[in-house]
């Protein structure tokens, strides 16, 4: 049985005059969501072999807040990540799927199109809650019969969709 880890990167700050978008940091509450989101990752035993991380400034800045309570595995960083769309985001997660399980931190609205596209089945409490959109530092966790090289729409389970809220 394998496992996807989706995680939204967390709060980020506004951009200052002149600052792209892609170097956006976290703000206070961001970086106190990540840890969160790290300490709640350890203590539910979610602990990826592989993670795919935008490599916008607040993706990058989620992972270090997240890597101190739990281990991430091998790291991969992707500019596309930001960029493109949730086909996209599956077709990584096939691509790098051939290990037990893999977090993917990235944006919205890639990150809620991919669990809602992925998500045949689920807990109902972790379906309600993604029904109500996907926050910052939102995690959502899917198992899948097989490989993730073979994940594909409607054969992910939703085991639990974390929310700053419940954490």
């Amino acid at each position: 049985m394998a496992k996807l880890y989706l995680l939204r990167h967390a709060k980020a700050g506004w951009a200052q005059p002149g600052m792209r978008d892609f170097d956006r940091p976290l703000d206070p509450t961001g970086m106190e969501e990540a840890a969160a989101t790290g300490a709640i990752m350890r203590n539910c035993g979610y602990e990826p072999d592989l993670t795919l991380c935008s490599n916008a400034r607040r993706a990058r800045e989620t992972l270090t807040g997240i890597a101190n309570g739990v281990d991430t595995g091998r790291v991969v960083f992707l500019d596309t990540l930001y960029t493109e769309d949730a086909a996209f985001y599956l077709d990584a997660v096939r691509t790098h799927g051939h290990v037990g399980s893999v977090l993917v931190i990235g944006h919205n609205p890639m990150m809620e199109d991919l669990t809602v596209a992925i998500s045949g089945n689920g807990e109902a409490g972790a379906l309600d809650m993604l029904n109500h959109g996907f926050p910052t530092s939102g995690l959502a966790v899917l198992r899948f019969e097989g490989s993730l090289a073979q994940a594909a729409p409607g054969k992910g389970y939703l085991e639990a969709f974390l929310t700053p809220v419940t954490i």
